[in-house]
């Protein structure tokens, strides 16, 4: 039996695209530094809306098998070959946006039961063995349903999966500083009239925008921001990127900064120090 790599990092995210605008400099750090990474994506995000109006007409089950595509241009561009669909492809539908008819569909991921769903991400946790795990807090970042539940999810999944016998060392939920946020957006109004984008977001639009002292860990992403950029502008059909530089928008046509040093909060586990620069440190790390 083969080895494992020294350092393995597992992140759930609900959609095709979330995993490259929260985390996509990241999972190129180190996937370029010979870490496992591996992805776990809940849904294909069937219920997206689409920006390109060439790409309109994809909806449903096509818009899903679309996006499939895009996640697979995404991971080779942060050069990550490890991708799972929870529990294969189709298995549980976008819920679409909080409050709306279809997080009625059973099939929908919001209506899925969460130990059944936690018990396929049981399965990867166990094949890949990560020590660090990143996720969604339990607000979802935002408040979207398959956000939330795949909070839930991976938060059960790493309960049973230390009952099974292997308990990750580390969570870490996605977050970005305010500070840190506050000035991104500073910058972003003062280039506006020389980007291709007419408005801006908010800070309150960000997902995981919390008070500094919540932020545990900063990632010196920025030797990968172009894979970033590249990541996301795969998934053309939920993100237009702002040519050489680091700003894109989404379907609501708002444009927002895009970070090359990603942050992380620590819910599980013991930090190495009060501000970590990586999520390992401080790990015993050992071939499995």
């Amino acid at each position: 039996m083969t080895a494992l790599p020294t350092r393995r990092l597992l992140l759930v995210h609900a959609h095709p695209d979330d995993e490259s605008i929260n985390n996509g400099a990241t999972m190129a750090k180190y996937a370029a530094e010979g870490a496992r990474v591996t992805l776990v994506t809940c849904t294909l995000g069937e219920r997206g809306e689409v920006i390109p109006p060439a790409l309109r007409h994809l909806a449903g089950a096509a818009l899903g098998q679309h996006r499939l595509g895009e996640l697979a241009a995404a991971m080779r561009a942060l050069g990550v070959d490890d991708h799972r669909l929870l529990g294969g492809a189709g298995r549980y539908a976008d819920s679409g946006m909080m409050g709306l008819s279809d997080n009625d569909d059973p099939g929908c991921f919001w209506q899925a039961d969460v130990d059944e769903a936690a018990g396929h991400l049981v399965q990867v946790i166990l094949e890949v063995r990560p020590q660090v795990l990143v996720t969604y807090d339990d607000h979802g970042g935002y408040g979207h349903p398959d956000h939330i539940q795949a909070h839930r999810v991976a938060m059960r999944a790493a309960e049973l999966a230390a009952d099974a016998g292997w308990r990750i060392p580390r969570i870490y939920w996605n977050r970005v500083p305010r500070t840190v946020a506050d000035e991104a957006f500073a910058r972003l109004q003062q280039e506006l009239p020389e980007l291709p984008f007419t408005r801006t977001a908010t800070v309150d639009d960000v997902p995981g925008v919390v008070a500094d002292e919540r932020v545990t860990a900063a990632v010196d992403g920025s030797a990968y921001g172009a894979a970033k950029a590249a990541a996301m502008a795969a998934h053309a059909t939920q993100i237009e990127v702002a040519p050489g530089r680091p700003y894109f928008v989404l379907s609501n046509e708002l444009a927002q900064p895009l970070f090359t040093t990603e942050y992380y909060e620590l819910v599980q586990g013991e930090p190495a120090d009060a501000r970590e620069s990586d999520l390992f440190a401080g790990l015993v790390l050992e071939e499995a």
